[in-house]
């Protein structure tokens, strides 16, 4: 990984960060198929309209220190392989919103999220500039939840979609690509009652994929390496 822009004081360091005490916030919810499918680029496939609220506090991250990240991820289903699509994601580092938009291909904005115990509640919420666009709550582990299914919730594989224009505009690149999260240590997993209020705005529109009805919760602390990206389809050669 090599932060190469500007050249004498990059946005990021050259390092594979490992992180450490991650802790997750996720709310697997039912949404509107049509809204889905207006999104979701092809050839993946979409089996149920399951989306995945996330927020994720990396308290301990090498190179990079602590930071908050929120997002949306689609379930899709690629060349019979079930996965989600990384759809949107909300983070309070420029250096970790520079590196996962250059080396790799997440789809990271620079937005304030934050994860915090409330009362006997697990809060997770999402502001872009001084408006509120997301509310989550789940109670404070309320039911220990299985570590081996912890572990297969947060480790499914990841596609993003990486497009870079070329100097005249034209596309240089367009690919879909895979990553997925290795070397993981659950140490707390948890289970709940939970709730996701989603609020429109123009510039982060995670309404745009409404929450019909609630499926799942899970509060998941671990240790974990992301792993780089791979491209898995060239939509230039398709074409």
């Amino acid at each position: 990984m090599l932060g190469i822009t500007p050249l004498t004081a990059p946005a990021f360091p050259a390092v594979q960060p490992r992180f450490f005490d991650r802790e997750y916030l996720n709310i697997v919810y039912r949404t509107d198929l049509g809204a889905l499918k207006a999104v979701v680029p092809a050839p993946l496939e979409i089996d149920e309209p399951l989306v995945r609220f996330e927020v994720m506090k990396m308290n301990d991250v090498t190179g990079y220190g602590p930071y908050t990240e929120a997002g949306q991820a689609i379930q899709v289903v690629f060349d019979g392989e079930r996965g989600e699509y990384l759809h949107a994601m909300y983070l309070d580092s420029f250096a970790a919103t520079a590196s996962g938009r250059e080396v790799s291909a997440y789809p990271k904005v620079m937005a304030t999220p934050t994860l915090y115990a409330d009362n006997g509640a697990l809060v997770g919420t999402l502001d872009y500039g001084t408006l509120r666009v997301a509310t989550a709550t789940m109670g404070y582990k309320h039911y220990e939840l299985d570590r081996q299914a912890a572990e297969a919730e947060i480790t499914v594989p990841t596609f993003m979609l990486k497009t870079i224009p070329d100097y005249d505009g034209t596309l240089r690149v367009q690919e879909l690509v895979r990553t997925e999260i290795t070397d993981v240590v659950v140490k707390q997993a948890y289970t709940g009652p939970a709730r996701l209020q989603l609020f429109q705005h123009v510039l982060a529109p995670l309404a745009d994929l409404p929450v019909l009805e609630v499926v799942s919760a899970s509060h998941i602390i671990t240790d974990l390496t992301l792993a780089p990206a791979k491209p898995v389809h060239n939509y230039l050669e398709a074409s």
